[in-house]
């Protein structure tokens, strides 16, 4: 099916994108974040040419869900991102930088947004094998924020944080999809 539209763009996500700031509406990622070096660039360059209460939608491997958290464990690799990758062919098509939820919230309300909604695409049956691994994770991740919000003055963030971490769509999801608002105030950080 092909869509027309009056103007069409191409742009980089490593680089300054083709708009004047404060332009548009709304940037969507889909699965691109894990492909680019230059993370905080590229959130930042999207808050540039948002307009104030601007949308981003980012999708990308959920690396927080439980399959993946074990996957990691035991192998040293996230789901989505089985093996090492080959140094010898370089290409845009590794996930050269996975992300975890907590990563993106931090990009995100560091670079002048607010999540407003993480969801995903879908659980598959296969991920419900993991259930048994949450009051494990649970409890480690409870006493880790609990310690450091004390330490750091962070406990209201790492409430936060703890409860959408073990959310439904973050545990068994396969693409986290989180959309966030650019803040009124927020200027190119």
């Amino acid at each position: 099916m092909e869509i027309d539209h009056e103007e069409f763009y191409e742009g980089d996500m490593t680089k300054e994108l083709p708009f004047p700031s404060n332009s548009c509406d709304l940037v969507v990622s889909i699965d691109g974040i894990e492909h680019i070096s230059k993370q905080f660039d590229f959130i930042n360059e999207a808050n540039r040419i948002l307009k104030d209460k601007g949308k981003i939608i980012i999708s990308t491997p959920n690396i927080s869900s439980l399959r993946s958290r074990w996957k990691w464990l035991t192998t040293g690799h996230h789901y989505k991102c089985n093996s090492p990758l080959n140094e010898n062919n370089p290409t845009p098509l590794h996930h050269i930088g996975m992300i975890s939820l907590p990563e993106i919230r931090y990009l995100l309300h560091t670079n002048g947004f607010r999540i407003e909604k993480i969801a995903t695409n879908r659980i598959k049956p296969i991920s419900w094998a993991y259930i048994f691994l949450i009051p494990l994770s649970y409890l480690f991740t409870f006493l880790v924020y609990h310690k450091t919000g004390k330490k750091e003055g962070t406990s209201v963030i790492n409430k936060e944080v703890l409860k959408t971490m073990f959310s439904k769509d973050v545990l068994f999801g396969e693409t986290l999809i989180v959309v966030a608002r650019k803040k009124n105030d927020a200027k190119n950080v």
